[in-house]
């Protein structure tokens, strides 16, 4: 496990060996401990907005010493895995702009705005929000990540609303089931681990899913009657022997 002061020297450790500055969101367990709200954390977890940018980072984690490892060990055959690195105990996962089903949106970024800390000179961390900390604790599903949302609940303010909201983004880029796996999610907190969480939570985005449901059944039926009443190209169907 590496913890805040263990966080802090491998931040650093990296940013000395940076060749030039880096600009990362921080998410996960590495955002929550740069707020105070968790005291350790299995891997950093970091999102990039170019593989330019990762590229330099995974450059000083080689220099170092760290070896990047297979990403389907943990996180199976998701899409978005992050390239993953390790050296003892220790772990980097670094994403671009997908977090697995999500994507690190613009709202996020300019929300991770009011948290920024600097490690040496080069290195950069803009903190992601805790409201879109629950979002990306979702996409990942990973173990004890329900456990950090209470912790989250415990510590800081939620305003679920936001939660929805962004979830109502994530759509709007083409993330068709974030509200579906939001809410899968947030009701597993809610009826599995007795989080306190408002039913209207629940009842909103799964009013989003039988919406989206209801667009899909009319789209495909629009489809199907503008090909039944297309001609049928008969040339195509005559045998000529």
């Amino acid at each position: 496990m590496i913890n805040i002061p263990t966080q802090k020297k491998l931040l650093l450790n990296v940013s000395n060996r940076l060749k030039k500055k880096v600009t990362a969101y921080a998410i996960g367990g590495t955002a929550m401990m740069l707020m105070g709200l968790k005291d350790s954390t299995k891997d950093i977890d970091l999102v990039f907005t170019s593989d330019k940018a990762r590229g330099v980072f995974e450059d000083a984690l080689k220099e170092i010493g760290y070896l990047k490892m297979d990403a389907v060990k943990i996180y199976f055959d998701r899409k978005n895995k992050p390239d993953m690195f390790t050296l003892v105990d220790e772990r980097f996962d670094l994403f671009v702009n997908e977090v697995i089903s999500f994507v690190f949106s613009e709202t996020m970024q300019e929300r991770s705005e009011q948290r920024i800390h600097r490690f040496g000179k080069n290195l950069i961390l803009q903190v992601a929000d805790p409201h879109d900390i629950i979002v990306m604790k979702c996409a990942t599903d990973r173990s004890k990540d329900a456990d950090d949302v209470k912790s989250i609940m415990a510590g800081a303010s939620v305003d679920w609303n936001l939660v929805i909201d962004e979830a109502k983004e994530q759509i709007a880029l083409g993330k068709e089931m974030a509200a579906f796996e939001l809410g899968c999610f947030i009701e597993k907190l809610k009826f599995e681990m007795g989080a306190d969480i408002p039913k209207k939570v629940l009842d909103d985005l799964f009013s989003i899913v039988q919406r989206q449901a209801k667009e899909k059944r009319k789209k495909e039926c629009r489809i199907k009657r503008d090909n039944a009443g297309k001609p049928r190209n008969l040339a195509k169907s005559v045998t000529v022997k």
